[in-house]
Parts: structure tokens; C-alpha cells; sequence
């Protein structure tokens, strides 16, 4: 905690101002410390409050006293790379009774992201299977959970945010969530950096089994401030696609370009005999007229092309020899 006083050197009595009658009005700020902050948070065994706190000391009366409170909170950035890695994992569970064993129930879940921020939903990707003999119920649920420490103890809270329902799966079936949305209300963000109190979230995907202890899995989840930039989720696809499409860069080229085929292998000589008949110009361009400039144009299409040749036949001059450009 800051705490400052107005100090007047020339009349001060024991380093505090003297205010007159009248009304007075004194402009102040206090610059929050470079050092990280815990986040605003309000728990059960606990809790994390910033104040301001402003006395008034009046002789032979007791002082009058003013506390403000303000919100502080650490930024979460969820466009960072450990936020944006996908959660995933399977589990499976075989249900005994005595001497009789059933099938196994599988469940694998899948999120696409590890950060989120309030008001986003969350796309669950699972997949359930019920092999036993019983009716089983998949659901999904996100829960918080707060930490306090204090003298060598912890004590934890656990806390119901948000829940869904699937449909109930009887014996033999298996039932897909192809992203399955699952909304975040607004809660406080995650608080991971505070020595005393740590505020964590979690999102299981779990089958509720009759009589049995559920199959769960806990997928972490990081409830941060600034969310997801328009082209964070797109990061991924576009790197992949730019790299396939970059494939081309690592062919390696033949050192001596190949000749362009002969003239004589492409025309026979009986083409080039009537290609090179004398025909009247005033013949070419009445034809032109009468089709279409493309079929006039066809008539050339046997001339020679020009002779190949690795000698540059116009050599670059040299710079002596160049043209310079008049200057303006």
C-alpha cells in the first residue's frame, strides 16, 4: 500500500498542511508499480482489493477519513503460442460387478484452444463410446477453482461456471460432438502469478454413469483479457498452406538450358513449300476481311522460328558506350 502527504516546507506542522476555510481542491496521481499485479478478485477465504485512502486532520476533532477502491487487472494476452496450442486427451473405463465384467466406455475430447476470454464459446470436439450394458450420459461442464495460502495452508473452492448435456447413449452406441458450443459467462480472468491466491479454470468432458464412478477428462483452460486476434486461429492453416505451396522452391533446375527442336522437325517440307508461295498482298488482305483476324493470322504459323544460339549476338555495351540521359 502507497500512502502519501501534502508537505509544506516553509509552514508545516508536524509534515502536514494547514487548509484554511474555503472550499480547496488538490489534483494528485500515484503510478502503479512496474512490478506485476494480482488481479481484482473477490473469494471466499480471500480476496485481492486496491484503495485510495485520503485524511482530513482537524485539531481537538478526530480526522475525517475516505477510502476509494479501483480495479486492477494483469493482462492476459490468449494470442500467445502455449494459449493458442490445441487441449486434447482419452480415456476409457471398464465396468466390473462382482465376477461379471462389460464392455468398455471410451471418451476422447478435443478443444481447439487453451485461452479464452468472457463471452466467447468454447467448440468441444469428442467423441463417446458405450460399450458396457448401462445408459450413460455425456456432458461437458467448465469449473474454477480458487486457492488461498496462508501460514504453510491451503484451502480450495471449487466452483460450478458453466455446464451442457449430451444425449443419453444406451448399450452398444456412440454418439460425436462435431463442436459442441459451450458458453463462458463473465467471470474474473485467471490469476496465475499471485503468491497467495491462484485462480485456475478447467473444462472436463466427463460420461455420468449410474451406479459408478464417472469417466472424466480436464482439459486446462486460461481465462485471460485480451482476446483472440481475427487471424490467430487462422495461423496454423495459412503457415501449412504457404508451405505447401512453397514446395516448388526446393526443385533444383538443370544447369545448361535444352534447344529448342530443329525447324525441320516440326514442319515437313511440303508445309514449308506452301507456306512460302507468293501470294498477292492485295489476296491477304481481302482474305483478312472476309474471316475473322485470327485465320489470317494462321498463315504464319509455319514461318522458322529465330536461330538458337548460346552467344548473345547484342553483347551489352560497355558503360563508356551507353547513352547517358540529359540531365534536366
Amino acid at each position: 500500500m502507497m500512502v502519501s502527504t501534502l508537505k509544506n516546507d516553509d509552514n508545516s506542522e508536524e509534515g502536514f498542511n494547514t487548509i484554511h476555510s474555503g472550499r480547496h481542491e488538490y489534483a494528485f496521481s500515484f503510478e502503479l508499480p512496474q512490478t506485476p499485479l494480482a488481479t481484482s478478485f473477490e473469494g471466499r477465504h480471500g480476496s485481492v482489493r486496491y484503495w485510495v485512502k485520503a485524511e482530513l486532520h482537524r485539531p481537538w476533532l478526530l480526522p475525517v477519513k475516505l477510502k476509494k477502491e479501483f480495479t486492477v487487472f494483469e493482462h492476459i494476452d490468449i494470442n500467445t503460442p502455449s494459449l493458442l496450442s490445441p487441449q486434447a486427451g482419452t480415456k476409457e473405463k471398464t465396468l466390473c460387478c462382482w465376477f461379471c465384467t462389460s464392455g468398455p466406455i471410451s471418451l476422447s475430447a478435443k478443444i481447439e484452444r487453451k485461452g479464452y476470454t468472457p463471452g466467447e464459446s468454447i467448440q468441444i470436439f469428442a467423441e463417446i463410446e458405450n460399450c458396457s450394458s448401462r445408459m450413460v450420459v455425456p456432458k461437458a461442464a467448465i469449473y474454477q477453482t480458487q486457492a488461498f495460502y496462508a501460514k504453510g495452508k491451503m484451502k480450495e473452492v471449487k466452483q460450478l461456471v458453466a455446464n451442457l448435456r449430451g444425449e443419453s447413449l444406451s448399450s452398444g452406441k456412440t454418439d460425436t460432438w462435431n463442436g459442441k458450443l459451450l458458453k463462458i459467462p463473465p467471470v474474473s480472468p485467471s490469476i496465475l502469478d499471485c503468491s497467495i491466491i491462484r485462480v485456475e479454470y478447467s473444462l472436463m468432458v466427463y460420461v455420468d454413469i449410474p451406479g459408478a464412478m464417472d469417466l472424466f477428462l480436464n482439459l486446462p483452460l486460461v481465462i485471460g483479457t485480451i482476446p483472440l486476434h481475427p487471424f490467430g486461429s487462422r495461423t496454423s492453416s495459412v503457415s501449412s498452406q504457404c508451405s505447401m505451396n512453397m514446395n516448388w522452391l526446393g526443385l533444383s533446375l538443370p544447369e545448361r538450358p535444352e534447344a529448342p527442336p530443329s525447324y525441320a522437325e516440326v514442319v515437313t517440307e511440303e508445309q514449308r513449300r506452301n507456306n512460302l508461295a507468293p501470294v498477292s498482298a492485295c489476296d491477304d488482305f481481302e482474305r483478312a476481311l472476309q474471316g475473322p483476324l485470327f485465320a489470317y493470322i494462321q498463315e504464319f504459323r509455319f514461318l522458322p522460328p529465330p536461330l538458337y544460339s548460346e552467344i548473345d549476338p547484342n553483347p551489352d555495351q560497355s558503360a563508356d558506350d551507353r547513352p547517358s540521359c540529359p540531365s534536366r
